[in-house]
C-alpha cells in the first residue's frame, strides 16, 4: 500500500471536514438566508455538535476497551498540539464574540479564524514528523 496522505493531516483534514460538513453547511444556509445575521439553528448545532462529540463519542470509545486492557495515544506529540489548539479555539471563540466585538463577527476576525486552521494543521504534522527541535533530543 502506497500512503498518499500523512495520517495526521488526513484525520485533521478530510475526516474533520466530513464529520462537520452538515453543520458547516445548515450554519450557512442560515446565515446567508437572514441577511448574514446568525440565526438560533446554526450556533446551536455546532455548539451541540461539539458537546456531543466532547462527551459522547469519547464515552462510548473509552466503554468499548475491554476490562483489564490499556491503550495508550499513538502520537502523543499530536494529541498535545491539537488539544492546545482546542484550548485556543474556545479562548478565540470568547474573545472575538466577547471582548472585540460583542455580537459580531468582524471580516478579520472571520479570517484570522480561517487562517488558524491551515496553521494547526502544520503545527500538528510538524510534531508528527518530529521536525522542530526533536533531532536534537537523544533518547
Amino acid at each position: 500500500t502506497i500512503r498518499v496522505w500523512n495520517e495526521t493531516v488526513s484525520n485533521l483534514t478530510l475526516m474533520a471536514l466530513g464529520s462537520s460538513a452538515p453543520e458547516i453547511l445548515l450554519s450557512l444556509i442560515e446565515v446567508c438566508g437572514h441577511n448574514f445575521v446568525a440565526g438560533d439553528l446554526g450556533p446551536s448545532t455546532i455548539v451541540g455538535s461539539a458537546a456531543f462529540n466532547m462527551f459522547i463519542i469519547m464515552a462510548i470509545c473509552v466503554y468499548v476497551i475491554p476490562d483489564g486492557e490499556v491503550r495508550k495515544i499513538k502520537h502523543l506529540r499530536v494529541f498535545f498540539v491539537t488539544a492546545a489548539w482546542s484550548i485556543f479555539a474556545y479562548i478565540w471563540l470568547y474573545m472575538i464574540l466577547a471582548v472585540f466585538s460583542p455580537g459580531v463577527v468582524q471580516v478579520w476576525e472571520g479570517l484570522l479564524t480561517l487562517f488558524f486552521f491551515p496553521v494547526c494543521v502544520v503545527l500538528a504534522w510538524v510534531a508528527d514528523r518530529r521536525l522542530l527541535f526533536y533531532k536534537y533530543i537523544h533518547k
